[in-house]
């Protein structure tokens, strides 16, 4: 592909941040002025109201409402429902709502169409169509690979973090406090997804929600068998009376045991990964150092010495 292909799209490329950064200029300062000034009526002029409003509630907002519209009319309920599964288990469903989602993954798409056809009207051939077909494909699975990658991370930080903070809530019980002041101490003191869903449960029985119902909907949220499994038993000791303090330990144990047996688990499993990279990195270069004088000396003298 000639050069000037690749500096046409770079150049595409970077005009879409570069009009972003123009257009999204700040407005903070009209509106502060806005609200020292003291008000001399009802403001009735509505272009006046709409210009006060920045540029991305202006532009962006509505644009991104519109190909979220579109992409999810193309996308299958299924689908559409998986992945707002992802970004709960994610935990990124106030910064990255389904709406802006589908909207990246159909202008990613978009962009890695543009970009295959782009490669076949320079060189036409089937390989440029599988390569922009590849490219299109490949944009839109984008946003779901990083978000199954995000929450597999956060239940992987979930599992490590659970036992420590099942310590604290232990350590408060037994001191005196109740279950729910308990987890309140610990979310203050932690920090991760652990604190944070923790954070919110508790503003989910500060509104009304009975404790039962929301320690399920943390578990719906996060997925990890081991929190299920602690909120279980909360729930039966709670349902026959047992005392909160002796479950919290038991689990606390437990849980510090499970974790125990993951680390020894992957560090048995270290020997095995370890095999591929040995085979073809290291021998093939050790072979060389080993035998390659060897190999030159034969291909200079003969194999007789002569």
């Amino acid at each position: 592909m000639p050069l000037r292909v690749y500096l046409a799209c770079a150049a595409i490329a970077g005009a879409v941040p570069m009009l972003w950064w123009a257009v999204s200029g700040s407005r903070a300062a009209r509106a502060v002025r806005a609200n020292l000034v003291p008000s001399q009526g009802p403001v009735t002029d509505l272009r006046q109201v709409v210009l006060e409003r920045s540029a991305r509630e202006r532009v962006v907002s509505p644009l991104v409402g519109g190909l979220a519209t579109r992409a999810r009319r193309l996308t299958p309920a299924g689908v559409v429902d998986a992945l707002e599964r992802r970004i709960l288990l994610a935990g990124v469903s106030g910064t990255w709502p389904i709406e802006r989602v589908l909207a990246a993954k159909l202008v990613l798409g978009l962009a890695g169409a543009l970009v295959g056809l782009a490669r076949l009207a320079v060189a036409p051939s089937a390989a440029s169509l599988f390569l922009g077909a590849v490219a299109a494909g490949g944009g839109y699975l984008v946003p779901d690979v990083l978000l199954s990658r995000r929450a597999s991370e956060r239940q992987e930080r979930i599992e490590r973090e659970l036992p420590d903070t099942l310590d604290q809530v232990t350590i408060g019980v037994e001191a005196g406090l109740g279950f729910e002041a308990a987890l309140a101490r610990a979310a203050r003191s932690g920090h991760g997804p652990v604190a944070e869903e923790l954070t919110r449960t508790l503003q989910d029985i500060q509104i009304g929600v009975p404790r039962t119902r929301a320690l399920e909907a943390m578990t719906e949220r996060t997925d990890v068998r081991d929190l299920r499994t602690f909120v279980h038993a909360v729930s039966q000791a709670e349902r026959h009376g047992i005392p909160i303090a002796h479950v919290l330990r038991i689990q606390a144990a437990e849980l510090r045991e499970k974790r125990k047996q993951r680390a020894e688990e992957r560090a048995v499993k270290v020997p095995v990964k370890l095999v591929f990279p040995v085979v073809c990195c290291i021998l093939p270069a050790l072979f060389v150092v080993l035998a390659g004088p060897a190999v030159v000396r034969l291909s200079q003298t003969g194999i007789g010495g002569g």
